[in-house]
């Protein structure tokens, strides 16, 4: 008996999952995080899978370096805390703040930020589009034939999905980000993630008529295919 309860004890539990409507300012959303996180580690409250949208604006990690901030005045500059460069946030663009409990889940940063690729690879296939990781580049990637290759011979690629977290007490925070039809000129502002040598696309970009909730659906679906149910 003390044995199963043991193992009922590390299980992970099941996410709350909230989707919000409208443009959520960031400030507030970081905000939010916090306290959730805080509730988290104290005891007070489950883990949440938060999906949303911000206003057009920019986020700077820990990593941002400050000739890859092209244009500072042409949207709002927010210090992130988390991990990476700098990161475009806008309308079109699926925010998903992930706030799971990694004590319950393994003390894994690497396998984590690993799980975090798959989710999106595995969404990303639910439209039939191949999304791949590079090493060194951390975030999700395709490959596009329909421009031409690359200098060195190898194909042209472009991102579709960036990945930043934090961790709090072995608590997460900030999550993921995946282009559906953002206006793919905003990127213009930053060097995205550090990375001059490839460009930024979305679902629409590449012919696929999706829509925020059809996201929000295969995101639903292929995070239990990762993490456990949602």
């Amino acid at each position: 008996m003390a044995e199963v309860a043991k193992v009922a004890k590390l299980a992970a539990p099941v996410p709350e999952w909230k989707i919000s409507t409208g443009l959520v300012p960031y400030p507030e959303a970081l905000a939010a995080m916090e306290a959730r996180v805080d509730g988290i580690v104290s005891g007070r409250a489950e883990e949440l899978v938060w999906l949303l949208e911000h206003p057009p604006l920019y986020t700077a990690g820990t990593s941002a370096r400050p000739e890859d901030l092209l244009d500072p005045d042409r949207f709002p500059v927010f210090p992130a805390r988390r991990g990476g460069e700098y990161t475009y946030h806008g309308p079109g663009q699926r925010v998903a703040y992930v706030m799971l409990d990694l004590n319950r889940r393994g003390r894994d940063v690497r396998v984590f930020v690993r799980q975090l690729e798959d989710w999106v690879i595995r969404t990303l296939a639910e439209f039939s589009v191949t999304g791949e990781r590079r090493s060194g580049r951390v975030g999700v990637w395709v490959v596009r034939p329909d421009r031409p290759p690359q200098p060195d011979g190898s194909p042209a690629e472009d991102k579709i999905a960036a990945i930043g977290v934090r961790l709090r007490r072995w608590v997460s925070f900030h999550g993921i980000s995946i282009n559906v039809e953002p206006d793919l000129s905003h990127f213009g502002g930053i060097v995205p993630c550090g990375i001059r040598e490839h460009g930024v696309t979305s679902l629409v970009d590449l012919g696929l008529p999706v829509t925020m909730a059809d996201l929000d659906v295969a995101l639903a679906r292929t995070f239990t295919q990762v993490f456990g149910s949602a």
